[in-house]
């Protein structure tokens, strides 16, 4: 629970700060009233050894010391629980009050010096008392100071401050009990953004996928996060949407040549029919078959090239040689479409020939299928040096709008979605050059614009 609960943890954390800020608290202010009321002893006390040491000082012959009881007598009217002791300097007592009973430790206290001694508590039965013992000298009356006794009692104190103290630490335990709710709610409140993340996770399905957090009402501190969950439920939403399509399309693609397969066939068993007939009609479910098993083919390689089991094997390519080569192979096909073709530049790349061969030819297709009769499509190559080599493939055409560029590459895609390709292939082209693109390390851009259509495909470090 401990590991897997955030708002136990604040709550705990914080209960455990707020408790140490009030036992740190409650612990100073029990020290200050302590010494608040050792001072108030000590000033009384002090005020009355100043009283005796007055007295003594106007000693002057020893008839004098008779009249310190009286005068020490009237000076504690009114005082209750101060006793008062005086001691001649042979230790004979001059005066002790009522009720007056010093320890030893208490005369062991007082210092060798007039005037200095140690203050001392002790206890006396069920009385506490804190007391000051000092030597005082004489005005005269004898060679020797006298010693001068003075006790508090302060039990009263002592049980005003255990009240105190009881009190007090009741007070910073509800304290402490109180701050810890306050954590514990702060700590809910605090993580309701997170809850509503949550939330708007448990609805998202393949068919609901357009819920987002609003990120002007989320904290700074997760404000990242909800972008980040927003970004990620785009790009689940534009997956989908893709995979959708390429559901819709393949099965279209799929039900065509099968569609073609099951007419022929039942139109063949409709009557009896020649041997010369009959292989007519398997010719021609031969070639719904070869544009069935291309189809798969390609899907198959896609598919492994989205897995990363696409290694391309390594030698050196001299374009030029390649692009030859490929024109001349579509060169019936320009001729009976009215186009020409055109190459320029040199360069060499290290890569799988076979597969560069058929990303090059995809392009090269594709451009002279939709190059209108009379026009020109011009094949470029580009020795970036150690960027690679760059292969562009242009040719005039109707210009493709900008929405549909970045997905020219997916498959199946279609610009005119009313439009059937017949026999011009199963769309799937330029989706294997990307794949293939991408194998060799490289890049494949499309760009539009002036009654120009330009692909260029970018290809490793030339060998």
């Amino acid at each position: 629970m401990w590991r897997n609960s955030i708002t136990l943890r604040v709550t705990l954390l914080f209960a455990v700060t707020s408790a140490a800020v009030l036992v740190g608290l409650g612990s100073v202010i029990g020290q200050a009233v302590e010494a608040h009321f050792e001072e108030q002893d000590l000033a009384e006390i002090n005020g009355k050894l100043e009283l005796a040491r007055h007295a003594i000082s106007r000693l002057r012959a020893p008839a004098d010391m008779e009249a310190i009881p009286q005068l020490l007598e009237d000076a504690l009217i009114g005082h209750h629980g101060l006793s008062v002791a005086v001691f001649a300097p042979d230790h004979r007592p001059l005066f002790a009050s009522s009720g007056a009973d010093f320890p030893k430790e208490l005369m062991a206290a007082q210092s060798s010096k007039p005037g200095e001694g140690q203050a001392v508590v002790w206890e006396n039965g069920k009385r506490a008392y804190r007391g000051v013992a000092v030597l005082v000298p004489s005005g005269g009356a004898s060679a020797g100071p006298f010693t001068v006794a003075v006790a508090l009692e302060i039990s009263h104190h002592r049980e005003f401050m255990t009240a105190f103290r009881k009190t007090l630490w009741l007070f910073v335990a509800f304290g402490i009990l109180l701050t810890g709710l306050l954590g514990w709610f702060a700590a809910r409140r605090g993580l309701a953004p997170v809850r509503d993340i949550a939330q708007v996770a448990r609805g998202i399905s393949a068919t609901h996928l357009g819920d987002r957090l609003p990120r002007e009402s989320v904290p700074t501190e997760l404000a990242e996060l909800a972008a980040s969950f927003n970004d990620m439920l785009d790009r689940l939403e534009d997956s989908f949407r893709r995979l959708s399509d390429f559901s819709s399309d393949l099965a279209h693609e799929l039900r065509t040549p099968v569609s073609n397969l099951m007419t022929q066939t039942e139109v063949a068993l409709a009557r009896t029919r020649s041997a010369e007939e009959y292989r007519e009609i398997l010719y021609s479910n031969l070639e719904e078959y070869d544009r069935l098993a291309r189809m798969i083919a390609d899907m198959l390689f896609l598919a492994k090239a989205d897995n990363g089991l696409i290694v391309p094997n390594r030698e050196s390519i001299d374009l030029p040689t390649e692009l030859d080569g490929l024109i001349e192979f579509y060169e019936a096909l320009a001729e009976e479409r009215g186009v020409s073709v055109s190459r320029s530049g040199i360069g060499a790349v290290a890569g799988d020939r076979l597969m560069i061969r058929r990303a090059i030819s995809n392009l090269l297709s594709n451009a002279l299928r939709h190059t209108p009769r009379g026009g020109l499509v011009k094949v470029e190559v580009h020795d970036l040096g150690k960027d690679g080599v760059r292969i562009a493939v242009e040719n005039p055409g109707d210009a493709i709008p900008p929405e549909h560029l970045p997905r020219l590459f997916d498959r199946f895609y279609r610009v005119d979605p009313c439009r059937e390709r017949g026999g011009e292939g199963a769309g799937l082209g330029l989706a294997i050059t990307k794949a293939i693109a991408q194998a060799h390390g490289g890049t494949i851009s499309v760009s539009s614009g002036n009654g120009t259509v330009r692909f260029a495909l970018s290809i490793g470090a030339s060998a």
